[in-house]
């Protein structure tokens, strides 16, 4: 079906918006979202657009759902629309994040969100296995994308195989399955001086804040930050779990932050809107605050928490406005678009993986990972089954299809305080 025309820019704004404050979920959860406002609910776009984009941003580093944002915001008003929808995708969660890690430094502790956590954990189990319905009715067409499916859920779900390796090869096995031909190439919208100019105005003003705290602290844990973050952004392929694992060496090599305190932090990015990497920020905020001088302590975790959101974040437009045009010329080719076909396939199989590990996780209070040669099997106890997370999860799904959103995860996060209160979990 032929999409509508598309929306004016001011009436695509709010939109960006309310996607930017319901974006719980991590990707699986954002993805669905913006499948849902922008395709199903508004049809912006159609459905193999949406499907080509987001196999395109599953190749890049980075968070694919703010990404698959921005792409989204390009393709209907260019460059300004990009950059609104990028920005509003992560604004709301950024905020919060920036509160909560100031709390966290006042508090200690994030005990007194677990209730509310619990909650939002739960309709998180539901969005996924939402998302994994229907974005696996779209990418999964015959069999081969349902093997591809399939084997990139067990690989990452029962292996140590990377992330990266699945998406490659993934596409190359559609590279190599699918017969190209001589049919004319569409020529990009944006001629290639245009996009080089982009591109570098983009990479300037990424590397300003590292160069800009470099010159004026040098080897300061502000400038030490800026250049570890934005190293993370140009190689944090895999997603923020894997990146969460580059950072904790560093963070650990630095002095920023303890384990401890990273697990904390994960915990509290959990709770808010947009990416799972906004833990980033809490690393920022709280690294710069446990290593500066008390007078600026502040000053400096506010800073420190915005130089991680922005060399995190800012790398994502320069990829979509330089990488975007190429993509819109040679996706369409038998060759590439079967590539991203199979790469659909295989991100239908990491959403799968994620819902198992974040609903083991959710459910089970302890379990143990068996490693045997290639194998890594994450295992649950069985007996510490937490009948209070899977109740909410029992509401959650029956929620999913008959209210908003926004109602069921409020109904969410008041059934898990009143739990709390009981004494049931």
């Amino acid at each position: 079906m032929k999409p509508k025309a598309a929306p004016s820019f001011a009436e695509a704004l709010p939109v960006w918006l309310k996607i930017g404050v319901l974006g719980f979920g991590g990707p699986a959860g954002q993805i669905a979202l913006l499948h849902k406002e922008v395709v199903e609910s508004r049809d912006w776009v159609d459905e193999d657009e949406f499907a080509r984009a987001l196999s395109f941003c599953m190749l890049l580093p980075g968070p694919e759902a703010q990404q698959l944002a921005t792409w989204l915001g390009w393709r209907l008003h260019g460059i300004r629309g990009g950059v609104a929808a990028g920005l509003l995708f992560v604004l709301p969660g950024l905020l919060v994040m920036l509160g909560l890690s100031a709390l966290y430094i006042v508090y200690g502790r994030s005990d007194w969100a677990a209730p509310v956590l619990l909650g939002l954990k739960a309709a998180v189990v539901a969005l996924v296995l939402q998302a994994l319905l229907k974005i696996g009715k779209r990418a999964v067409k015959d069999r081969l994308t349902a093997f591809v499916c399939g084997a990139a859920f067990a690989l990452l779900a029962f292996t140590a195989v990377p992330f990266p390796l699945v998406v490659l090869g993934a596409g190359v096995l559609g590279w190599l399955a699918a017969k190209d031909t001589a049919e004319p190439v569409a020529q990009s919208a944006t001629p290639a001086k245009g996009r080089g100019l982009t591109a570098l105005v983009c990479l300037g003003l990424w590397l300003a804040p590292i160069g800009l705290a470099w010159l004026l602290a040098p080897a300061s844990t502000l400038a030490w930050m800026g250049l570890a973050f934005g190293g993370l952004a140009a190689i944090s392929f895999g997603g923020a779990y894997a990146a969460l694992a580059y950072l904790g060496q560093a963070a650990s090599a630095f002095g920023w932050l303890t384990a401890t305190q990273m697990l904390d932090g994960l915990g509290l990015a959990e709770t808010t809107p947009g990416p799972l990497i906004l833990v980033f920020v809490f690393v920022g905020f709280v690294g710069a605050f446990q290593t500066a001088p008390p007078e600026w302590a502040w000053v400096l975790a506010v800073l420190g928490g915005l130089m991680a959101a922005w060399t995190t974040f800012a790398p994502s437009f320069l990829w979509i406005f330089a990488g975007g045009p190429l993509f819109e010329r040679w996706g369409r080719r038998p060759r590439p678009a079967r590539a991203l076909a199979l790469i659909s396939a295989a991100a239908v199989g990491v959403i799968g993986q994620l819902a198992l590990w974040f609903a083991i996780h959710l459910l089970f209070r302890s379990g143990h990972t068996l490693e045997a040669g290639p194998l890594r099997i994450l295992l649950p106890d069985l007996a510490s089954l937490d009948y209070a997370a899977l109740g909410l999860v029992a509401l959650a799904l029956a929620l999913a299809s008959r209210v908003p959103m926004l109602v069921m995860i409020a109904v969410l996060a008041v059934a898990g305080v009143l739990l709390k209160a009981a004494g049931l979990s």
